[in-house]
C-alpha cells in the first residue's frame, strides 16, 4: 500500500480532557478533509485516502479511544456515542481555523461518530459535506448477517456474543485472515488488502474492542442521523455483513440532504481499503462540490 507524505502530529483534548491523537497531511491553506475510522481499525486504514488526497488538500485523520495511539477510556463512562461526539468536535475545534469548512468523511463507527454529532454546534460549523461509509443508524444486531441464518432474536443473540467475546483477535494468520475476510470484507477481496486489514483490525486490544461493540449494540442515532442537514454521500458494500446495503438504503432515505447513494458491487465493509479509489473519488467530488479552492475558498 502506498505509504502517505509526511504528517503533523497534533494532541487534541477532548471535553473531558482526554488526549486525542490525531495527524495532519498536506499544506495549509488547501481544501480540508476530516476522517474518521471505524471500530476496531485506527487512522492507518485510511492510508490510501492520504496518500492520494494529501496531495492537493489538507488532511486531518484521528484515532478514535482506545484505537491506535489515542489511549482507551479509563471507565465505562467513556464509551458512548456523546463521547465520539465530544472527539470529533474537538477535532474540529483544533485543527481547523474559525469558520473553516471541510468534508467529514466516517467508516463505520466513524460515520455514527458524525450522526452523533450531526447536531452539535461545532460540527455545524465546521462540516461542509459528508460521506457516510458502510455505517448505520441503528439495530446493528439485528441486521448484521455476520451468523449465517434467517433474522430473529436468536441471531440476533449470537450477534451480540460475537461480538463482546473476550478472545483476541490476534496474531495474524491463515485461519485469522480467512475469518477476517468472511466477516469483514467481499470474497475477491484482494490478499494483500485482507493482510493490512487484520494487521490494523487486529491491533486493537480486546477491551476497547468489548467496549465499543456494547456500545454499538445499542445505537439508535436514528434522530441524529435526521439532523444531518449538510450534504451527504452514502456508500455501502453490496457484500458488506455487518452494515448490509439495506441499511445503507434505509440511511440515505432519511437524510434530510442525501445527494448519493452508491453500492459497492463485491465489496465488503472494508471498502476503504477494498476498494481505495472509489472511496477517495467520492471524497474529492464532495470537495470539488462543496469546498472552494486556495487558501482564500477554505473558509468560504
Amino acid at each position: 500500500m502506498r505509504q502517505p507524505p509526511r504528517e503533523r502530529e497534533v494532541t487534541v483534548r477532548s471535553a473531558d480532557g482526554s488526549p486525542i491523537h490525531a495527524e495532519v497531511y498536506g499544506e495549509e491553506g488547501r481544501p480540508a478533509i476530516v476522517l474518521a475510522h471505524g471500530w476496531t481499525c485506527s487512522l492507518r486504514f485510511w492510508a490510501a485516502q492520504l496518500a492520494d488526497l494529501a496531495v492537493d488538500h489538507r488532511v486531518i485523520a484521528y484515532d478514535q479511544r482506545g484505537h491506535g495511539r489515542t489511549p482507551a477510556p479509563s471507565g465505562s463512562a467513556g464509551y458512548s456515542t456523546e463521547t465520539l461526539a465530544d472527539d470529533l468536535e474537538a477535532v474540529l475545534a483544533a485543527t481547523l481555523g474559525p469558520g473553516e469548512r471541510a468534508v467529514v468523511a466516517g467508516h463505520s463507527m466513524g460515520g455514527m461518530t458524525i450522526m452523533a454529532a450531526a447536531p452539535r454546534p461545532v460540527f455545524r460549523e465546521h462540516a461542509a459535506a459528508v460521506l457516510l461509509c458502510n455505517t448505520a443508524s441503528s439495530r446493528l444486531d439485528f441486521h448484521t448477517r455476520i451468523v449465517p441464518m434467517r433474522a430473529g432474536r436468536v441471531r440476533t443473540a449470537l450477534t451480540r456474543r460475537i461480538f463482546a467475546a473476550p478472545l483476541p483477535l490476534g496474531p495474524v494468520t491463515p485461519l485469522s485472515k480467512r475469518l477476517l475476510r468472511y466477516g469483514t470484507m467481499g470474497a475477491g477481496a484482494a490478499p494483500e488488502r485482507v493482510a493490512e486489514c487484520a494487521r490494523i483490525v487486529q491491533a486493537c486490544p480486546s477491551p476497547v474492542r468489548i467496549g465499543w461493540a456494547h456500545v454499538l449494540g445499542a445505537l439508535d442515532l436514528d434522530a441524529e442521523a435526521r439532523e444531518l442537514t449538510v450534504p451527504t454521500a452514502v456508500m455501502s458494500g453490496g457484500e458488506d455483513r455487518l452494515t448490509p446495503p439495506g441499511q445503507g438504503r434505509s440511511l440515505a432515505a432519511a437524510l434530510p440532504d442525501r445527494v448519493s447513494l452508491t453500492v459497492l458491487t463485491g465489496v465488503g465493509h472494508m471498502a476503504p481499503v477494498e476498494a481505495p479509489e472509489a472511496v477517495t473519488a467520492a471524497i474529492r467530488e464532495l470537495s470539488a462540490t462543496y469546498l472552494a479552492t486556495g487558501a482564500e475558498g477554505a473558509t468560504a
